[in-house]
């Protein structure tokens, strides 16, 4: 089976591409680089350094051929939807779609696409079922909501296999300040170089914050379970952001107080996701702990822990 990964040198993208390798796939990847690094792939991964977008997709799938397809190319970065949404679009929507005629016109039997928690908008403080109404308050959240209607329609009309996963918070090693999860890595950089964290709203907000492994596996597990259905993957835990603030600073044993800044526009208030269809139909469950996760993740920043 060959397996094409869109996004595949970024965060969340090579942390699958390694999981592949690692159970014997030999995948191919494509990412334009915009926020992906090659050095995070292994060497001897194919790499073709396009955007989805672009017209030349179409060559790389008659070159590879692929069997299916893990899409996880995208704009992550709520602000800049805000400020750019035909950006946001571009890629997150036509770039999707484009991406899902090729699948039609080369045959591939199934897209495993990354959704994400964006999609619910403030549902409030409880467990977010898969039925739960979507409705996204940002740019962001819809342009991740809407290829999920197409993915769908594709597969009604061309029979096309798909797994959807929507992403609760991701966080780990390899992630970049952008993004949902980002917080994570903004703060553990902070307090690696002595700069004053900041902390937008009360604080009080919360979020399900899932280790970048776990989601992988998710990925692997999908490439043959879950067809035609749509999962959350995350721990049904919330955290606010200043117990989680709390929590590294603990873990590196240091003493910083964060500057509260105003509320961003676009930011859920509460947000936790119940896997429970995930271990249903997936078999699947979230095997680290934040506490394991951040201490992994500490440690890729090259911090040592509090002893």
């Amino acid at each position: 089976m060959k397996v094409l990964v869109t996004g595949g040198a970024g965060f969340i993208g090579s942390h699958i591409v390694d999981l592949l390798i690692e159970e014997g796939y030999k995948p191919v990847v494509i990412d334009n680089l915009s926020t992906g690094n090659p050095e995070f792939l292994q060497e001897n991964v194919s790499i073709y350094k396009e955007d989805i977008s672009s017209v030349k997709l179409e060559e790389i799938f008659a070159r590879e051929r692929p069997d299916v397809v893990i899409h996880h190319a995208a704009q992550v970065d709520v602000s800049r939807s805000l400020q750019n949404p035909y950006s946001d679009a571009q890629t997150n929507i036509i770039g999707t779609i484009r991406l899902l005629e090729c699948c039609k016109k080369f045959n591939v039997k199934k897209i495993i696409y990354a959704s994400s928690c964006a999609i619910y908008g403030d549902a409030g403080d409880i467990s977010i079922k898969e039925e739960f109404p979507k409705m996204p308050i940002s740019f962001y959240g819809i342009s991740k909501y809407t290829p999920e209607l197409y993915i769908k329609k594709f597969h009604k009309l061309y029979g096309l296999t798909y797994t959807i996963l929507r992403y609760a918070n991701v966080y780990g090693p390899r992630q970049t300040p952008k993004g949902e999860g980002g917080v994570v890595s903004i703060f553990i950089q902070n307090l690696k170089e002595g700069d004053q964290p900041t902390i937008f709203g009360d604080g009080q907000q919360t979020r399900d914050f899932v280790y970048v492994k776990d989601v992988a596996r998710a990925n692997l597990l999908a490439l043959y379970d879950g067809d035609n259905e749509t999962f959350n993957i995350g721990c049904n835990r919330e955290t606010s952001i200043n117990k989680l603030f709390q929590l590294i600073t603990s873990l590196l044993n240091k003493q910083l107080t964060p500057v509260h800044s105003s509320k961003r526009e676009g930011d859920i208030r509460n947000s936790r996701l119940d896997f429970t269809k995930a271990i249903q139909h997936l078999g699947w469950s979230p095997h680290y702990n934040l506490i394991t996760g951040l201490k992994e993740t500490i440690d890729y920043f090259g911090i040592s822990l509090s002893t």
